[in-house]
């Protein structure tokens, strides 16, 4: 790869060669981060460039991806999601450049397509047959549809109260599911023998450093959808870092090429049922585990793996630091689609739920330019969205009646519906 410099640990600073054969550092254990040689890059990509390709999909900014040239990409349509422009969400929140990028709209529903279509197309490089994961749910679905696309099989580690719908994705898919009695942690050191054992190729984000960039490609997009104006915040759900680090990763990357001329402060949102990154930014101490209480499942992490690196992206950004109850979550479900059509699922929306409890207290300006980043659609989890449209009151179910006019008219005038 003649865009990659090397990788190097983010905790003793060991530099390694950039291969599928090293996911962490072989001297102290710690997690790497892939460095490109931005010189270079500069030589071989330019806005124009950029804009005179056809191709909607992240590999459209293959200059800044760790994938070998000449390597089959998988077929699906990742990335390419839209930005709205939320401007009723916006008044309601006192946000005047308010926009919300929809990641729901990958091919299995959340951004964790952008990290599985890397996987896929480096396990396939590699030539390896056979890739699998741990997950609450959105990595596993991508592993599974981005897998099958590309002709590979997958094997899915999900703790035992993964949502149905997803569980339902990975056997359409064809997955061999593994639901593991346990929490993600248990999960996720099962995975991890398994992959040992079996020499299966290493989609865990926590542990293989080549899949948070294909999340920070959603970056390049928010950034390229904005004419290169980069916002002054961007709003994201949190759970074990990969997400928040790779978001992070994609602005400095276009920073250090020249793209863009400042660099957005990050909100990171996690559930106040496990909160642990927040947590340690919060109060100046380690990463510690938590509990997994929350309906947010797919954020629900413990024992985050990408701890440090998120820390790292917040602190950088001069981020800010939110945490949200279930309630507001769901209150976040319900509001998103009603004011802006996008349906996301707890995990998806808690960035919003954060980014409104933000500017309640005041934290952003009303002026600023901001994005909130939609990380799952709605579909995922059908159960909490029934909970969060019940919430809502008499108009969270729908009025059952029999063919009668008269009777619609008597139900409107009782509930005060204004036909």
């Amino acid at each position: 790869m003649r865009n990659v410099l090397n990788a190097v640990c983010i905790d003793c600073g060991a530099e390694h060669e950039a291969n599928d054969n090293t996911y962490t550092c072989k001297k102290c254990g710690g997690i790497l981060e892939v460095i490109y040689d931005y010189a270079y890059i500069k030589t071989q990509l330019t806005r124009e460039k950029l804009a005179g390709r056809k191709d909607p999909t992240l590999w459209r900014y293959r200059e800044l991806l760790p994938i070998e040239e000449g390597s089959e990409l998988t077929p699906l349509r990742v990335g390419g999601s839209p930005l709205y422009k939320a401007d009723r969400l916006g008044k309601i929140l006192g946000l005047k450049n308010l926009y919300v990028k929809d990641d729901g709209l990958n091919p299995t529903s959340s951004l964790k397509d952008r990290a599985s279509a890397i996987a896929v197309v480096r396990a396939k490089h590699a030539g390896m047959s056979t890739v699998a994961c741990s997950s609450t749910g959105n990595a596993a679905s991508s592993l599974a549809g981005n897998a099958a696309a590309m002709g590979l099989k997958s094997f899915i580690f999900v703790p035992e109260r993964a949502p149905k719908g997803k569980l339902t994705q990975l056997l359409i898919f064809g997955a061999t599911v593994i639901s593991v009695k346990g929490n993600y942690e248990d999960t996720f050191k099962l995975s991890a023998a398994a992959i040992e054992k079996w020499h299966w190729y290493n989609r865990n984000a926590a542990i293989n450093p080549y899949l948070s960039e294909g999340k920070k490609t959603v970056s390049l997009e928010i950034a390229e959808q904005l004419c290169f104006k980069a916002p002054d915040y961007v709003a994201i759900s949190v759970g074990d870092g990969c997400t928040i680090a790779g978001v992070w990763k994609g602005f400095k990357d276009l920073y250090e090429i020249g793209f863009i001329d400042k660099l957005p402060r990050l909100i990171s949102v996690q559930a106040s049922g496990c909160y642990p990154i927040n947590r340690a930014i919060e109060t100046g101490r380690p990463i510690e585990w938590m509990e997994e209480d929350t309906i947010a499942d797919s954020i629900a992490v413990g024992v985050p793996r990408n701890g440090e690196k998120a820390l790292r992206a917040i602190r950088e950004s001069n981020g800010i630091t939110v945490n949200v109850s279930d309630d507001e979550i769901l209150a976040a479900m319900r509001l998103l689609g009603a004011t802006s059509g996008v349906f996301g699922e707890p995990a998806g929306v808690t960035g919003t739920a954060g980014l409104k409890k933000a500017a309640e207290q005041g934290l952003i300006p009303e002026d600023a330019t901001v994005v909130s980043v939609v990380t799952g659609n709605g579909l995922k989890d059908v159960t909490s969205a029934q909970q969060a449209a019940a919430n809502a009151g008499p108009l969270g179910e729908p009025i059952h009646i029999p063919p009668d006019i008269g009777i619609l008219i008597d139900e409107f005038e009782k509930r005060k519906i204004k036909a």
